[in-house]
């Protein structure tokens, strides 16, 4: 299953972390200095839940991020879930 969130649409994205080598000046040495950059990943927090929408009297489960959590707890489940096409 693809690691997206059903409600805000977040996914895997890619980015790059900096490697450095040396000793840092305040530590003695002569520097630190970029040597290259690595590929990296950033993931959504991502949560399997089953969510319960009062106006349907029944729980509905799918894929969501914190984020996603928090838009359901503000804007109501039945409103949220609807917009995002899954009801």
């Amino acid at each position: 299953m693809a690691r997206v969130c059903k409600i805000t649409g977040a996914k895997v994205t890619s980015g790059r972390r900096i490697h450095r080598s040396g000793r840092a000046k305040k530590k003695g040495g002569i520097g630190r200095h970029v040597t290259k950059t690595v590929k990296r990943q950033f993931k959504p927090n991502l949560r399997q839940k089953r969510i319960w929408v009062p106006e349907l009297g029944r729980y509905v489960k799918i894929k969501v991020s914190a984020r996603g959590l928090k838009t359901i707890d503000k804007n109501g489940a039945l409103k949220t879930l609807t917009e995002a096409g899954l009801l």
